[in-house]
């Protein structure tokens, strides 16, 4: 099929958390003058996405401020004390007319396009499968977690999720043939910490600088 009548993905950002660890809301946090909620849509608006949806918290004015002059569906969860599972949930409903869909945290501060581009690149050359990146795991158990993109067969059983560990266990327990994993190096910081924030400053700072 030509790339140019590819089904569009839809865009799912997950920024409903309660960022405890970190004690202000990871959207908000500027990393090189930006936010992270506002540098994650400027990344995924070069997509060419059929539709980016927005998981945020109730009574999020602030966020929904920074989304200003981008195309957004918000997607409230009113249920995350319960966990990631929710705001995932919540992603899959607002976008689960689409033939897959790509999850993403907002806190992936130094996450590259061109890491985007492979895990999109690799779901195109075979739509059925779930593609993850690939996440240290037990032996014989390839663990994987996001950015990871979700095929529509996928999302009844991705609706039953629950807990605070998003789709890992359904990634987990997929026969091989059903997914692929790949080493996505600028997915492994998230920013949960003070400290992680730190150490993303100064990557980016270091990238600009170089």
């Amino acid at each position: 099929m030509n790339a140019a009548v590819m089904p569009r993905l839809h865009v799912v950002i997950l920024a409903a958390g309660f960022s405890s660890r970190l004690g202000r809301p990871k959207a908000l946090v500027r990393v090189r003058s930006r936010s992270l909620l506002r540098r994650t849509l400027n990344l995924v608006a070069g997509l060419d996405a059929a539709k980016i949806a927005l998981v945020l918290p109730p009574r999020a004015a602030r966020l929904r401020i920074e989304t200003q002059g981008f195309k957004v569906v918000f997607a409230v969860n009113s249920a995350r004390a319960a966990g990631l599972s929710t705001s995932v949930r919540r992603g899959i409903t607002v976008s689960r007319r689409s033939a897959a869909i790509l999850i993403l945290p907002v806190d992936l501060a130094t996450l590259d396009p061109r890491d985007v581009a492979r895990l999109i690149s690799r779901w195109r050359a075979a739509r059925r499968r779930l593609v993850a990146r690939r996440i240290a795991g037990p032996p014989g158990a390839p663990d994987g977690g996001t950015p990871l993109i979700l095929p529509r067969w996928l999302y009844t059983r991705a609706l039953g999720v629950t807990g605070d560990t998003g789709l890992r266990e359904l990634v987990r327990t997929l026969p091989a043939q059903q997914r692929a994993m790949l080493d996505l190096p600028s997915a492994t910081l998230d920013v949960d910490t003070s400290a992680d924030l730190r150490t993303a400053r100064r990557q980016r700072r270091t990238q600009t600088n170089s």
